[in-house]
């Protein structure tokens, strides 16, 4: 649309929804993953989620596609910890399920565990007690909806690189990059009582 006014021609802006454009963190839509498994996976959830109208298959497959940082590992002892009064549902972890030695000598019930990958110890474990292993094509199968599933995922923070991140100084405390942990490397002013101060 043009108008012509005191011999100067402008142009009407363009319409677009409220809440503005979308512009960054756009969530991937293929797989950076060579991994031929991870990339038939994605296939079968890409369908189910067009053709299903459950959240939990849009939510597999925007997981699949996520990058190994986002996609955490998680330790047993945690999945028993979120399973503990739901034994008949299924755990679903899109990520690696990892052993527990704390667990040695604990109770442990019989879980039904869905996860890419399941380390040999944990896989032992889970078997040893009655429990089941499970793949996502085998869920899909099983639970094409997801129904009677829990789906949960491993701590992002819990890798070290995190221990760094944010200001040294203040509340947060991040760690610092030191070259060493000796006593003359950044042990000085503010950061022991006995020189000055320690914060």
């Amino acid at each position: 649309f043009f108008c012509r006014r005191k011999f100067r021609k402008c142009i009407m802006g363009k319409d677009i929804v409220a809440g503005g454009r979308a512009v960054g963190h756009k969530h991937r839509t293929a797989p950076k993953s060579e991994n031929v498994y991870i990339r038939l996976l994605v296939k079968l959830y890409e369908f189910l989620a067009r053709r299903t109208n459950s959240g939990f298959n849009k939510t597999v497959l925007k997981r699949l596609m996520m990058s190994r940082t986002n996609r955490p590992p998680m330790g047993l002892g945690r999945v028993r910890r979120y399973m503990q009064d739901r034994t008949d549902k299924i755990a679903v972890i899109v990520g690696t399920v990892t052993d527990d030695a704390r667990l040695d000598g604990h109770s442990f019930p019989a879980l039904r565990v869905c996860a890419l990958h399941v380390t040999e110890a944990a896989r032992k474990r889970i078997l040893d007690h009655g429990g089941e292993i499970m793949t996502f094509d085998q869920l899909a199968l099983t639970s094409p909806k997801g129904a009677n599933t829990i789906i949960l995922r491993g701590r992002k923070t819990a890798r070290v690189a995190n221990r760094y991140f944010g200001k040294v100084y203040g509340e947060n405390k991040a760690r610092p990059h030191v070259r060493s942990k000796g006593r003359t490397f950044e042990k000085a002013r503010g950061r022991r009582n006995s020189r000055a101060y320690k914060c």
